[in-house]
Order: C-alpha cells, then structure tokens, then sequence
C-alpha cells in the first residue's frame, strides 16, 4: 500500500473517533434537554461512526500496515440551543466529505484500485450523512418551535436503531 495512502486512512481512523465523540458531545446535550429521542439519534450515529474507524483499522490491518492512535480532541461547539447540534452536524459531515475525497484523490493518484473499491462505500455513505442532517435540519425548522411538532419529531428519532455496514474488507 502506498505510504500516503496509508498514513491518510490511518488519520482517518483517529477522525472517525472524533466524529463518534462530538455525536456523543450532541447525545449528552440532547438527553440533558429532555429530547431522549434526539439522544437516541445522535448515540447511535456515535456507534455508526466508531464502526466507521473500525471499517478503516482492520482495512489497515488487512493490508500490514501499522494503526497508529492519536489523541482525540475534546469536542469544542457551542450547543446554545436545540438546533445547534444539528448544524454542527451537517458542518461536520461536510468536512468528513471533503476527507474522504482527499483519501479517494490520492488512491486515485496512486492507480490503488482496491483502496479505492472501500472508499466508494463512504463516499455513498457521506452522501447519505450530508442528506440526513440536512433533512434533520429542515425538519427542526418546521416543527421544532412548535412543543406537539418537537415531540413527534423527538419520537420519531427515538425509533433509530443501530445496523453494522456490511461491508467485506
């Protein structure tokens, strides 16, 4: 594997963490607000985003390349009110995007076809991420001043439940 390729998945792996972190940063904020729902939302996405560097760790593994851990930042937002995290969220998923592609662009530079066969699968998965807290946001809009509004969409979060990626390394 290639070397940048390489040391790019495996900072990826520590970002990941992060991710799962700040989503847990946002369950924490929720469940302290009395939007169990929204907790249950964002402590799944958290569970999502570990398997996420899990996805990446045994991609490394696979190929013997060496997983070196990072410290991982403290989440720093600022959760004033219950649309903020999901702005954040929608910031962050953006930025995870443009991570991603940057793997993609060097696995590309490279000719590494099967690095470049898992990052088709977060590349959809991104797309899917940046259209969910998008939607999360219209939808808080809407209904989210509203108290009857802001339960049905908080029940509706609380349904969530976790499915592993399948997805063979």
């Amino acid at each position: 594997m290639n070397a940048k390729v390489a040391k790019l998945i495996n900072e990826q792996i520590n970002k990941e963490f992060y991710s799962a972190y700040l989503y847990l940063e946002f369950a924490n904020y929720y469940g302290a607000e009395g939007l169990d729902g929204f907790e249950n939302w964002y402590r799944v996405q958290a569970q999502e985003e570990r398997d996420h560097a899990m996805l990446f760790y045994q991609y490394l593994q696979n190929n013997n390349e060496k997983v070196t851990f990072e410290a991982i930042a403290k989440p720093e937002c600022e959760l004033t009110d219950h649309m903020a995290p999901l702005k954040a969220a929608l910031k962050h998923e953006q930025y995870v995007t443009s991570l991603i592609n940057t793997i993609y662009a060097a696995a590309y530079e490279e000719k590494d076809f099967r690095t470049m066969q898992l990052l088709d699968w977060f590349v959809k998965e991104q797309g899917e991420e940046e259209k969910t807290a998008s939607d999360l946001i219209t939808k808080m809009e809407l209904y989210g001043s509203d108290s009857k509004g802001l339960y049905m969409l908080n029940s509706e979060l609380a349904a969530r439940t976790y499915a592993a990626p399948s997805l063979v390394l």
